[in-house]
């Protein structure tokens, strides 16, 4: 009788594990490790078998999908995941939309620092510092939180205008706050740009926009010779008092810099309209607008620009080159 209740033992066990097996296929659109259908009760020769009987097709090495026809956005990422685990999605494939045909480019995944890992084609890893706590691990399949996403792709980034955009990107984005983010920072003690990025933060916080100004008076202004600007000079309008961002006053020019992140809508450039519209009416003022890409991106084409609305208006002195790589001269005509 033990003997009999030990094999029957063995079958409900065996049965159970099937079914746990059933499920993970299930979540995982389909895709398996061999770990897990080993735990599952599947022997190498089941495996064998069903990859014979096209019922199973081997997509990396130790990682399986129950169908031999192209893999979705979703199994190529289970299989990347699964492949490098434990490992979660990171870079442009945390954002990527689940999709159900074949999607182009490689899946990317992090993994901690210490391991060693050759990624198969379509798979690119990413080595982190502190994985487990930056990884969101109710997400199926798991991925990075998106705050932590944000600055391991700033890590990476070649430009400020490209950490602008990503934290862009992400704030607002499945509740992401700016706290948020400024916690992630903590995570991440290596971080190039760190003071940038904390300045930013302030400015996306407090509405204000001082990242930008001083990106304006330091790649623009300053570093062409442009004639120093008064910063937020008051003016009296129907509205009340406001304040410019730059004036040139003896030139009759104003910049204003638009430093919103994502909030762009009609009734707030209605609102910048109105006000230079406003400049013109009360003192012939005119106002040029300048956003992030123009101070961070084109700073040499913007000077250029600036120039001319200045030297239209009486400055009859010629900027400067910024560098030797400076295409002031390209935009000046």
């Amino acid at each position: 009788m033990t003997a009999l209740a030990d094999l029957e033992l063995s079958a409900r066990e065996l049965a159970a594990r099937r079914a746990w097996a059933e499920r993970e296929l299930g979540l995982q659109d389909g895709v398996a490790s061999r770990a897990q259908l080993t735990f599952g009760g599947y022997t190498p020769n089941d495996i064998r078998r069903a990859i014979r009987r096209r019922e199973m097709q081997l997509v990396h090495r130790g990682v399986y999908v129950t169908h031999t026809g192209p893999l979705t956005w979703r199994q190529r990422a289970w299989a990347a995941v699964l492949y490098a685990e434990p490992a979660a999605l990171c870079g442009p494939t945390v954002l990527e939309p689940h999709r159900t045909d074949d999607a182009d480019g490689p899946i990317h995944v992090a993994i901690d620092h210490r391991r060693r890992l050759d990624p198969p084609p379509g798979v690119i890893v990413h080595r982190v510092v502190g994985l487990p706590r930056q990884m969101f691990a109710g997400e199926r399949p798991p991925r990075l939180k998106l705050e932590d996403n944000a600055l391991l792709q700033a890590r990476e980034a070649i430009s400020e205008i490209e950490v602008i955009g990503l934290l862009t990107d992400i704030i607002g984005r499945r509740g992401v706050t700016t706290d948020a983010v400024r916690t992630a920072l903590k995570r991440h003690p290596r971080l190039p740009r760190r003071g940038f990025i904390t300045g930013l933060l302030a400015d996306v916080e407090a509405g204000t926009c001082s990242v930008l100004e001083h990106g304006y008076l330091t790649r623009v202004e300053r570093a062409h010779g442009l004639p120093t600007g008064t910063r937020q000079s008051e003016r009296s309008t129907p509205n009340g008092k406001e304040f410019r961002d730059v004036e040139y006053e003896a030139y009759g020019l104003v910049v204003e810099l638009d430093g919103r992140l994502n909030h762009e809508s009609w009734r707030a450039q209605g609102r910048d309209a109105d006000r230079d519209l406003d400049d013109l009416a009360l003192g012939g003022k005119l106002t040029a607008r300048v956003r992030w890409p123009q101070v961070f991106e084109t700073q040499c084409r913007t000077a250029a620009r600036v120039t001319q609305l200045l030297h239209q208006r009486g400055w009859q002195e010629d900027p400067k080159r910024c560098g030797d790589e400076c295409t002031l001269e390209t935009w000046s005509s």
